[in-house]
């Protein structure tokens, strides 16, 4: 299911078995979103071997939480994420040094294909280093919108979800992000691309 839509209401009837102490839903639910959750976990890492140790503590985590979830509108890809999330934050409060994220190779990876995206671009020219740059000049939240909408894969909603924003929001932080890196990378249509209209006119 990597890569795939995910059926919500399937999701939804899987969570509830669960967390009953269903096995075999909790493993239909590990197999759907681990793959994800690890290429997340590696490109916070670095680490194929440390991310496998945080996926497996993810799961735990989640198999503990689960009799505890509630909807409350968050779609529960995005909660999975925040609990990988929070997994690598108590891993980098006891260890040192803080493991770096390695945005290029995530973002690059995730959707080779899309047009005009100055990310494939950069892979494509190998220029992997300029792209770390480039990212690295960008605000705090355009990097996280990135980190979630390309490399963790997760729709608008999720990332919505998790950054505690609306959808709407999340397509401005998403459009001025890649309007930079073009801007960055010498594309000089990016100054005439039209951003997306905030929802209900709000401003981020």
């Amino acid at each position: 299911m990597d890569g795939q839509p995910i059926d919500e209401a399937l999701v939804e009837r899987l969570v509830r078995s669960a967390a009953a102490g269903d096995a075999a839903a909790f493993g239909a639910i590990y197999d759907a979103y681990a793959p994800r959750v690890r290429r997340f976990l590696r490109r916070q890492t670095g680490d194929p071997d440390l991310a496998e140790e945080l996926l497996q503590r993810t799961f735990v985590k989640m198999i503990e939480a689960l009799p505890r979830y509630r909807q409350r509108g968050l779609p529960f890809g995005a909660w999975v994420f925040r609990v990988a999330r929070n997994t690598v934050i108590d891993y980098r409060r006891t260890s040192h040094p803080a493991v770096s994220l390695d945005l290029a190779a995530g973002l690059a990876e995730s959707r080779p294909g899309d047009a005009g995206d100055p990310v494939s671009a950069a892979e494509r020219h190998d220029d992997r280093a300029r792209l770390r740059m480039a990212l690295d000049t960008l605000p705090p939240d355009q990097q996280e919108v990135l980190v979630w909408r390309f490399f963790a894969d997760l729709a608008p909603a999720e990332t919505a979800a998790i950054m505690g924003r609306s959808n709407g929001a999340i397509r401005v932080l998403q459009h001025r992000a890649l309007t930079s890196l073009r801007r960055h990378f010498g594309r000089p249509d990016a100054a005439r691309e039209p951003a997306p209209a905030p929802i209900g006119g709000e401003v981020p």
